[in-house]
């Protein structure tokens, strides 16, 4: 079965990613193979359950879906979009001293879709590469800065040092590849409106208030290159690869299986 898509046809590559989802990655077959953003975590995190998921179709037992924050998520949305339509900045942008409005584009919904998301062909590999942004914030010389929002409620001083935060990192590093190759200028700033739950509230009275604030980062996507072909030749191999360090669910199975 093929399935054709062009990048002007966004409904076209929801159906092929829907098929090609549901079929693992055939080494001999040579259709364009989509990888979202999440699956390269994965290949990061742990190669054997990388290659067990998108070569076998075996894939990890499933999360609860974190509704309040995607609800979080989607009320920021909408706030921003209400500058993005009047083309003026947010009034956090002008409390951080960002030079910057929401970007105006055609595309914003379908590269803030999951199932959609900003796309690349990547010739080598063959592969369709694409994620979902939350936002892109544009400069005056034209530069688009990728934005993340993320939901915590935390006591501690919020920073991006944290061992769990270097995927946030990776992550909008990833949009800004993705970006410079459909052409777009991207500067290595990223910025993370971090919405901190309070707890300090003498009760709760069906409402929970937020501090927010934005956190900017330095990313650089030189690693990207190098793993996607790493990620090619973990996907050829026919031999189960080794299981990341730190892999919780490699652990589990392998410790598990000493009271079989």
């Amino acid at each position: 079965m093929s399935i054709f898509w062009s990048p002007r046809d966004s409904g076209a590559f929801f159906m092929y990613y829907r098929f090609m989802a549901r079929n693992p990655f055939d080494p001999k077959s040579k259709e364009p193979f989509p990888i979202s953003r999440s699956k390269i975590d994965l290949f990061l995190e742990c190669p054997r359950c990388f290659w067990l998921d998108l070569r076998q179709g075996v894939s990890r037992p499933s999360m609860p879906a974190f509704t309040l924050n995607s609800a979080v998520d989607e009320l920021l949305k909408k706030e921003f979009d209400i500058h993005r339509a009047k083309g003026n900045p947010h009034p956090l942008m002008k409390e951080y001293h960002i030079d910057a409005i929401p970007l105006a584009h055609e595309k914003i919904d379908e590269w803030r879709n999951t199932f959609r998301g900003i796309r690349y062909h990547e010739p080598k590999t063959n592969f369709i590469l694409f994620g979902a942004i939350d936002d892109l914030w544009q400069n005056p010389q034209k530069e688009l800065y990728v934005v993340d929002y993320k939901s915590t409620s935390t006591t501690k001083k919020i920073s991006l040092e944290d061992q769990y935060k270097q995927g946030y990192k990776k992550q909008a590093e990833f949009y800004q590849w993705l970006l410079r190759q459909n052409g777009f200028k991207v500067s290595d700033t990223a910025y993370f409106v971090f919405c901190n739950g309070r707890r300090d509230k003498e009760a709760f009275d069906g409402k929970l208030e937020f501090n927010v604030e934005i956190i900017a980062y330095e990313g650089s996507d030189k690693w990207i290159s190098k793993t996607i072909v790493d990620v090619r030749t973990c996907l050829k191999q026919n031999e189960i690869p080794k299981s990341g360090e730190d892999c919780q669910y490699c652990n589990y199975i392998q410790n598990r299986s000493k009271y079989n």
